[in-house]
């Protein structure tokens, strides 16, 4: 499958994805209350929490698909680790989401700060989240098997039609039986039960037939043994990056008001657009460049990783400038409230601009990942765990959401321009002054200039909040091209090509 197609079906399916969240958000307010609303955030929370139960086996069967597809393993193994990786991840959904329904008084009662839902109702919904985290982490799984075969197309059509059914066709649900928490968490599970379904069947089917098999498959976990250590390292991160990035939100869910709370979890939704848009680029090359590793073809491997930096830096890092720039303006005209856009506002710059550092940040990672050795990275979660959430906790209980924010934006800066050439430095020589000034910095400083430059000429016109957006979104992402070599080389081959023809 090409990778450009891969990355352009996960780009088109992500932004739909993520769009059709975003705009939609102002509409759960509206019909179901600010409290109401902070459930659903308190929800998005739960699942990021709920990863810590993963111990790195979804990228494990990520990236033993690839390596499979590129004939580091039989069909045989493929298969006795995926049934291996199926008996565990069951009994870890079944353990996880049976805890969190026992405690799912304790914490509407307890720890959220509830003021207008009644108690009851608040119960029932922590009580259909259990199940339903459950069920999205359980298709986790089956996931990994999809984007491990790169077949991301699918992934992407299939990701579309589960956001189409959970955040517009819930309306219909409450249309029909009312506009409460219990309709909308009870349709939530309703799509879980349909897209761990589905990406079952579809995984089911990209596993090597078992007629092809020199012997029968088993139930034994031991095929999981000689992956423990790769798996337990990428357990520890993750459960390291959970840590970093939901210790403020779950802190702020028991400060904050329920619905103050879902107004901050509404900032932070947008800002986390950001690093969804260059998500879909990481699902791209990390199984293309295990298998390029694989195969032995380290200058491939190399030349995916820069091109896709640049990417990156073009896409996300335009997001978080524009963002950043006109956080007030932009909350402004997506909820027509100028109140909550000047409350809200800051937050979100800060976590945009956390956010696109985090983006750059994160791409050793993908580097460490295809070449199968997490050394470094386990060693960097742990810093940044003991430095960050101790800030975090600190920040939000003193200043609150403003705090969580400065502290966040803060470390992914530091992070960005200090670790990350650490770890180039002992993984990849020599890589990373052209990686730093040639692959990101050459191209977000010229989107920086050009975005602020344009917002102090504009700003002053205060009837076209939309108009500015737009230009500044534009200018950013021109500016940011034209200094991309790798997207300038493309953009002339394609003209040359046109002339030709």
């Amino acid at each position: 499958m090409s990778l450009k197609k891969n990355i352009l079906a996960n780009y088109a399916s992500q932004l739909y994805v993520t769009g059709v969240g975003i705009l939609i958000l102002p509409l759960y307010i509206k019909h179901m209350g600010a409290e109401a609303y902070g459930l659903v955030g308190f929800f998005t929370m739960l699942q990021a929490w709920f990863a810590l139960l993963d111990l790195g086996l979804t990228p494990t069967i990520g990236r033993e698909t690839a390596r499979y597809r590129g004939g580091a393993m039989s069909a045989l193994s493929y298969r006795q680790l995926f049934r291996a990786l199926s008996l565990i991840f069951a009994t870890i959904a079944l353990l996880g989401g049976f805890s969190l329904w026992l405690f799912a008084e304790a914490i509407a009662i307890r720890w959220l700060k509830v003021s207008e839902l009644p108690i009851s109702e608040v119960v029932l919904a922590v009580q259909i989240m259990a199940i339903s985290v459950a069920l999205r982490w359980m298709g986790g799984l089956y996931r990994g098997v999809v984007s491990g075969s790169e077949r991301l197309v699918w992934l992407s059509a299939f990701n579309v039609l589960i956001a189409t059914l959970r955040f517009i066709a819930v309306f219909g649900s409450m249309w029909l039986y009312g506009f409460t928490p219990r309709v909308f968490f009870l349709h939530q599970l309703t799509i879980a039960l349909l897209e761990v379904s589905g990406l079952f069947l579809m995984s089911r089917h990209l596993l090597p037939a078992r007629s092809s098999l020199e012997q029968p498959i088993g139930w034994s976990i031991r095929p999981v043994k000689p992956f423990l250590k790769f798996a337990l390292t990428i357990a520890f991160t993750s459960s390291v990056w959970v840590l970093v990035t939901q210790t403020d939100k779950l802190i702020l869910s028991g400060i904050l008001p329920l619905a103050e709370y879902g107004y901050f979890t509404l900032a932070v939704l947008v800002a986390s657009g950001i690093m969804v848009i260059s998500g879909p680029i990481s699902s791209a090359i990390m199984p293309r460049m295990a298998k390029l590793h694989a195969e032995g073809k380290h200058h491939e491997m190399i030349k995916v990783y820069r091109d896709a930096t640049q990417l990156v830096a073009v896409i996300a890092g335009s997001a978080a400038i524009t963002v950043s720039v006109c956080a007030e303006q932009l909350l402004t005209v997506w909820t027509d409230d100028p109140t909550l856009g000047e409350k809200v506002g800051p937050i979100l710059r800060l976590y945009a601009i956390g956010n696109g550092f985090l983006a750059l940040a994160a791409f050793p990672y993908y580097l460490q990942f295809a070449k199968g050795n997490l050394h470094y990275h386990l060693i960097g979660n742990i810093i940044i765990a003991l430095v960050l959430v101790p800030s975090i906790i600190a920040c939000a209980t003193e200043y609150g959401a403003f705090g969580a924010g400065s502290a966040w934006a803060t470390l992914n800066g530091i992070t960005l321009f200090t670790w990350v050439a650490y770890i180039h430095k002992k993984i990849e020589p020599g890589l990373h002054t052209k990686w730093v000034v040639h692959d990101f910095l050459a191209i977000c400083i010229p989107g920086s200039l050009a975005c602020a430059t344009l917002f102090i000429a504009l700003q002053e016109n205060k009837n076209t909040p939309i108009l500015l957006i737009v230009a500044l979104s534009a200018s950013s992402v021109l500016f940011s091209c034209i200094a991309s070599s790798s997207i300038r080389k493309k953009i002339i081959e394609r003209l040359r090509t046109l002339q030709s023809a």
